[in-house]
Formats: structure tokens, sequence, C-alpha cells
């Protein structure tokens, strides 16, 4: 059936929004992942629409009319945000929707914290599934998950947020070593160093009136839970999240040294996003992991 003479042609638009911020036809079916005939055959029509040309051609390349030019400035932006928010609002198919994605760039936070308590939270919710992935990257709308937990990324996206966690810096230490020692043991005993948060010990060191002369160094691990292992079986001290060893030092696996918390300055946040297939749950789980953080700290004596 032909389309009504009225009819806006949003592909033909689309194609031709397309065509002038690449200033080629060739390269606008590039982007666009069609053919070059198909795209010309939209520009077609959007010319025949508006009874007047829109792209006239200048050597190997294309130039815009003014009338071109004057449409494309016009329709450019509320295309993109047209394009945007469908893409935000797209619904995933699932398989089973009773499961969340939860996506974090905190690694360790996420391996020691987050994932050994997340039973409770799929018994609390009736048997849910929650799957943990780890990405370093910006998220992008169109990536799959339903939370964003972070402490260094933004999201462009609509979300309710909370604020979990305002980062609390401790040292710690194996209970062999250091039980009974005072914040004096730091100035003898290595201090291990963590290349992807090299913001920690000077940070430590800065509250605790130490220099990094005052100190020994210690080996170097990439991250947190590579370093882990390493305190708890040697004779070394480890200056770390509160929240990634609070657990450890409850069970006995390393003992805090008293006198050595302090804040980072960095803060946790939770994200659920709108275009989540399960946003209420996903509200409840942010809710429920900023229940958990607040639950997070060691008592000094302990």
């Amino acid at each position: 059936m032909a389309a009504d003479q009225d009819d806006v042609p949003l592909n033909a638009i689309r194609a031709f929004v397309t065509i002038a911020r690449e200033r080629s036809v060739t390269q606008a079916a590039r982007t666009l992942g069609i053919t070059q005939s198909s795209v010309s055959r939209y520009l077609a029509v959007l010319q025949d629409y508006f009874g007047t040309d829109l792209v006239e051609r200048r050597g190997r390349g294309s130039e815009l009319t003014e009338f071109g030019r004057l449409f494309a400035n016009a329709v450019a932006e509320p295309l993109d945000t047209v394009c945007f928010t469908a893409k935000r609002m797209q619904r995933r198919n699932r398989t089973d929707a009773n499961r969340l994605v939860v996506r974090t760039s905190l690694s360790t936070f996420a391996y020691s914290f987050l994932i050994p308590h997340l039973q409770a939270f799929s018994a609390e919710m009736g048997g849910i599934i929650v799957d943990v992935v780890s990405s370093l990257s910006p998220p992008s709308s169109t990536d799959n998950f339903d939370i964003l937990i972070t402490r260094d990324l933004s999201i462009i996206e609509p979300a309710d947020d909370w604020e979990i966690y305002n980062e609390m810096l401790v040292c710690v230490g194996s209970p062999n070593h250091v039980t009974g020692r005072s914040l004096s043991i730091a100035r003898s005993m290595p201090i291990l160093n963590i290349t992807s948060r090299p913001d920690i010990l000077p940070t430590w060191l800065r509250a605790m009136n130490l220099a990094a002369k005052d100190i020994r160094s210690g080996a170097r691990y990439d991250h947190n839970f590579l370093a882990l292992p390493a305190v708890i079986t040697g004779k070394c001290l480890l200056v770390a999240p509160e929240i990634i060893v609070s657990d450890l030092v409850r069970e006995g696996a390393l003992h805090l040294i008293p006198g050595s918390r302090t804040s980072s300055g960095m803060q946790y946040r939770a994200y659920a996003v709108d275009r989540s297939d399960n946003p209420e749950v996903a509200r409840a789980f942010c809710r429920w992991v900023a229940r958990l953080c607040k639950k997070a700290a060691i008592p000094e004596a302990a």
C-alpha cells in the first residue's frame, strides 16, 4: 500500500541527517549499515516530499543546499533525543524475568563483600537470581544491566540513585603478627601497594601524620583482592577500604590496627536504571545494599 502523501518519511529524515553529518552519501550508508543505493532512495523520497533539493553534488562529495542546512539544523537534535529515548526504554527479552543484572566498577567490593551476602537478598526476595558483572568502562544506555554500583563512573541515563557508602580506610594485618600492637607498627612492617588505587596509601598516610619515608614499602599488587591473601598469611600490612575487610576482621582472619581508620573522601553509589525489566526489585536491591553497607563498620575494639 502506498504511503499517504502527507505522511512524514521518518526513515528518510534519519538518512538525510546522517548525510548532513557525514557530508557524503557513501559514508552515510556505512554509518547506517545500509547500501548506498538505499540512502540515495531515502534522499529522493525526502526531496520529493519537500519539492526541492536538499543536497547537491560537489565533485566526489555532497554539499547541503541552503534549505537542506536549515532543515538539518532544525531536526538533528530532536532526532537524537528520539533515538536515545527509544534505546533507553527498549525492554530486553529475557528467558528468565526473575533475575537482576548488577554491574559494578568495584571488583574487590563485589568479590569480598557484595557477593558473599547475595544469598540473603535472594532469600528475602523469593529466590530472585542476581547476576554480577564487572567493568571499568563507562556504561551506555544500551548495556544490559539493571543496577550500577560504582565509585568513579557516572551514568547518563535516567536512574534512581542511592548513596551506599562513604569510603573509610583502615590498616589491617595478620592476627599472628599485629595483635596487641599499636599504630606505630606501620613504621616497621611493610605495607602492600595497590597499583589500581594509588590514592589510598598517600591519603591514609596524611591522615596518620606519616610520610612515605616513614614506612617500609611492601610488594605491589594490581588489586586489593589479590593482596588480601598476602596480608592474611604474610608478615605485612594492608591499607584498604574498611568495607572489603570487615567480614575478614569479624571472622578473625585479619586484625584491625587501632586508630587506623580515616575517610578517603570517596563515595560509593548505586543506580537503578529506569529501563530495568524489574524496576521495583532493582530499587529494593539498592536499598538493601545501602542497609548492608551501614552495618560494615568494624568496632574499634575488634
